[in-house]
């Protein structure tokens, strides 16, 4: 058997067993999230977008671009989905597969799900095998893969919300093979979108949920992949540099991957969050005004890339530990407002942020990814402070509480524009399984 009729076949057997209620639950939480992201993100890149509509044009259509108001042909629904969904960096990931799942994924199901007519609970099973098939590829390939210079959400996540969305709309076994093998083919994404103020991270994951689109598109026109895909010089070798990739079992661990997922309390990269959350802590006991520096030790992959001191923009402080670590200790908190274009921008900020060195630990680089920890050390004319954070609030081993999400959901929907009273409805009609996906998109 090859690795690709593997693979194909351990995730069949996901999709075959009964979803336990509690997976069931975290998926309603994930959608709620992604909602809440894409609606945000879209409000956020407003300024973006309006020049997107006026020179793009895109033709209007009966599918519903999340947070924008606007119903447009299908394509369009799908990329601006994910454009916006990822805008934020703020939606949901893994730091094993260091890979964000619920965006590429949902951006694609939700406007298929409008289309046929799909209800809540069916897009919630595909989303929860799309999660698996994401997840269970990317952490077979990691850390190698990032290595290389790979966004896994960009590569992995093609795979991913192409599986879930030929499951949920049925299509035969040879179908779902052809399905995947065109988007092995088309898997793409560049981690130098983190680099020097690039603002085109989230085109990676808008582009993920297109070609997701249209390798459907090709497995049901007929198109015929190679019959192993991921082997040979296959998407193993292309994206490792190598041909003797151990594939990880689904289920890893005893659990599925949308429970391994993380939801972000702080509007940062998620590599900065254990940083902020030591600052945090440390606030009570140091006052930003009279430090003389800052040492943060990490793991090694969490360095490269977000070990930056200027800070061009929201974007640029949103990938820097140095910046979201001085943020933490400034204001408390690290949320939407202390990532905008005019905080980032402030001399009080931007000075402590030059005082923030980061360093990788091979102690910590070794606990990595069972621990994800950071140590903060802040040192003052009159002493010297030290905090160590291993998980970070929203992790699994450290979840939001129901009211912690809801007031992050709250404050997402506040921002994008959204009244309380229709987000509340929202907020409950994802509870329902047997709502309709239209209803629940004709909301945002």
């Amino acid at each position: 058997m090859n690795k690709s009729v593997e693979f194909l076949k351990m995730i069949d057997g996901v999709w075959q067993k009964p979803v336990p209620e509690e997976v069931m639950a975290r998926a309603k939480r994930s959608l709620l999230d992604y909602l809440a992201v894409t609606c945000a993100g879209a409000a956020f890149q407003k300024d973006k977008l309006e020049k997107y509509w006026s020179f793009a044009r895109p033709e209007e259509g009966k599918f519903r671009a999340i947070g924008t108001g606007r119903d447009l042909v299908l394509k369009e629904a799908v990329f601006l989905n994910g454009l916006n969904g990822h805008a934020l960096d703020f939606d949901d990931g893994t730091n094993s597969g260091i890979i964000h799942l619920g965006s590429p994924i949902f951006s694609l199901l939700l406007p298929l799900g409008q289309r046929y007519g799909k209800t809540v609970r069916e897009v919630l099973k595909a989303a929860i095998i799309g999660y698996e098939a994401s997840y269970t590829m990317a952490v077979s390939i990691q850390p190698g893969h990032k290595a290389m210079g790979y966004h896994a959400t960009g590569t992995c996540g093609t795979l991913g919300a192409a599986i879930a969305a030929s499951h949920m709309l049925g299509f035969s076994e040879e179908e779902r093979f052809q399905a995947f093998a065109a988007a092995c083919v088309a898997a793409s994404g560049m981690l130098k979108v983190l680099d020097d103020g690039s603002e085109l991270k989230p085109y990676n994951v808008a582009k993920t949920s297109l070609l997701a689109l249209t390798a459907l598109q090709m497995a049901k026109s007929g198109f015929i992949g190679h019959a192993d895909p991921l082997g040979g010089r296959g998407f193993f070798k292309m994206m490792t540099g190598k041909e003797d990739v151990e594939l990880k079992p689904v289920l890893l661990n005893g659990t599925y991957a949308i429970q391994k997922t993380y939801v972000k309390p702080y509007a940062s990269c998620r590599y900065t969050h254990p940083a902020v959350e030591a600052a945090i802590r440390l606030r009570s006991f140091v006052n930003p005004k009279e430090v003389e520096s800052i040492e943060v030790k990490t793991y090694d992959l969490a360095v490269s890339g977000h070990d930056h001191v200027e800070i061009p923009g929201s974007y640029g402080a949103k990938m820097s530990i140095p910046y979201a670590t001085a943020a933490g200790l400034t204001f408390g908190k690290a949320g939407l407002q202390e990532f905008s274009e005019e905080v980032v921008k402030g001399d009080e900020i931007l000075s402590l942020t030059k005082k923030v060195k980061v360093e990788a630990d091979d102690e910590l680089s070794a606990a990595f990814p069972g621990i994800q920890a950071a140590v903060v050390t802040i040192r003052t004319k009159t002493g010297e402070w030290t905090e160590r954070v291993d998980f970070p609030k929203g992790e699994p081993e450290n979840p939001l509480s129901e009211r912690e999400f809801k007031e992050r959901y709250d404050g997402l929907m506040e921002y994008a524009g959204v009244g309380a009273k229709e987000a509340d409805v929202l907020y409950d009609m994802v509870s329902r399984s047997d709502e309709t996906v239209t209803r629940i998109i004709s909301l945002t």
